[in-house]
């Protein structure tokens, strides 16, 4: 099966399809609607042969359907019908889910995703659970607002890395993961990564878009294919 891949964020709107090498990508911007996001994937992806597409949404999603409207997109993204739009089967997933699930290497895994806001999910043995962490209470506002782009924009790098250190202890103090990966494109912007912390990459996004598909047969199944790595053998050491 070939699979279109599309990593909507709020930003940019990246495109990648079976067999392809390159991505594209357009800009996205506060004004843009599912439609108009549609419409220009499928210009952009022209010449590229897909039988399904996977969308990483950043924001909840249920059963494939997207269930809030985005806090940096435009609007009429809730109950939109992608399939119908696209023409083809189409799977949604939380974009920072679908990320998190192209980095997945075994065992219990958080990943935290820094960019345009702050996304987050989490893998235990194979299944996928998006979180929407960022928008929970933390000190005076939210975890978003400390560590997101504007965050880093209002306050610097130095304040802003030190709340990012922060937000990464609390967060593994009390979910306990084996594995930590950051991703999204801000993890560029940290002189050194937290302990017990991995780098990701966007390119990861792809992946978890493609694994998508991998157990088709399986429906509405968000688990993700068995990992061969980070398994401890008996008498082995951490």
């Amino acid at each position: 099966m070939d699979v279109l891949v599309v990593d909507v964020g709020g930003t940019h709107v990246k495109i990648l399809a079976t067999g392809q090498t390159e991505k594209r990508e357009f800009a996205s911007g506060p004004k843009l609607t599912a439609r108009q996001m549609v419409a220009k994937v499928k210009r952009l992806a022209r010449g590229w042969r897909y039988d399904a597409v996977a969308i990483g949404y950043p924001g909840p999603v249920m059963h494939d359907r997207v269930v809030a409207e985005p806090h940096n997109l435009g609007s009429g993204w809730v109950g939109f019908d992608f399939r119908r739009a696209f023409g083809c089967p189409v799977r949604v997933i939380n974009d920072a889910a679908m990320q998190a699930l192209g980095s997945y290497k075994g065992g219990k895994m958080l990943f935290l995703g820094l960019g345009t806001g702050l996304g987050t999910a989490l893998i235990v043995d194979g299944l996928v659970e998006p979180m929407e962490i960022g928008h929970l209470p933390y000190l005076k506002r939210t975890y978003e607002d400390y560590v997101s782009d504007q965050a880093l924009e209002r306050m610097g790098k130095k304040k802003w890395r030190k709340h990012v250190a922060d937000v990464v202890k609390r967060l593994t103090s009390a979910l306990e993961p084996d594995d930590v990966v950051i991703g999204g494109g801000n993890v560029r912007h940290l002189k050194e990564l937290p302990p017990r912390c991995r780098a990701g990459d966007n390119a990861n996004a792809f992946a978890g878009g493609f694994k998508l598909w991998e157990n088709a047969g399986a429906a509405g199944s968000r688990r993700a294919p068995p990992a061969r790595a980070h398994r401890k053998k008996k008498g082995s050491r951490a």
